[in-house]
């Protein structure tokens, strides 16, 4: 083995393992509770809990041009961008809502109430909390981009309708990892339905 390529393994183990450790820590980041329903062959419906956003409103619905931003500006507030300085634990998955405009919202831990969390520095956050609700939800792996969102949203809304359930308001894109995980990623889009198990 030359010195090259000895160099090379070794580098390609380390990166292997440290994106193995990132898909690990990623896992165990909280996330909202939720109950599944049912599962079809290719998505599942989910009734999700109550559950307290920091949500900022953005200008375009096209999610390589917003998503930075947007995380930004969430980012800022969790970590540190408040009234009382206080940092927030991160959680997973961001959300962006798409319609004609878009939002993204980071879950508060669910340590944090609604009541007693310290008001954002930034006009452009807002807190707001969620009544529990029923998506319908499927998953996709890699990296997202727009056409990747579309064309999912597509296909969901496709077995929305095979399946006679009523999407209810814009689709939303939920993204689990950090951008420089490469192994391991999960992306979701999800709906709120109307959903009344048969008995």
């Amino acid at each position: 083995m030359t010195r090259y390529s000895y160099f090379f393994s070794v580098a390609f183990v380390l990166l292997l393992m440290s994106q193995l450790f990132m898909a690990y820590r990623t896992s165990r980041v909280e996330s909202p509770n939720y109950e599944i329903v049912k599962s079809f062959e290719n998505f599942e419906i989910r009734n999700y809990d109550a559950m307290v956003l920091a949500q900022t409103q953005m200008n375009s619905n096209v999610y390589e041009e917003t998503s930075s931003m947007g995380f930004k500006t969430i980012a800022n507030y969790i970590f540190g961008g408040n009234k009382e300085n206080q940092k927030i634990a991160m959680t997973s998955p961001v959300i962006m809502e798409m319609g004609e405009s878009s939002k993204m919202s980071f879950v508060m831990p669910k340590e944090h109430s609604f009541e007693n969390l310290p008001e954002p520095n930034s006009e452009s956050v807002e807190l707001i909390q969620i009544q529990p609700k029923t998506y319908a939800v499927l998953e996709f792996t890699g990296f997202a981009n727009d056409k990747k969102i579309q064309k999912h949203s597509k296909r969901l809304l496709q077995f929305l309708k095979s399946e006679r359930l009523t999407p209810v308001g814009n689709m939303k894109y939920l993204g689990y990892n950090p951008p420089w995980q490469v192994l391991g990623r999960k992306n979701e889009v999800a709906v709120e339905v109307r959903y009344s198990p048969k008995l």
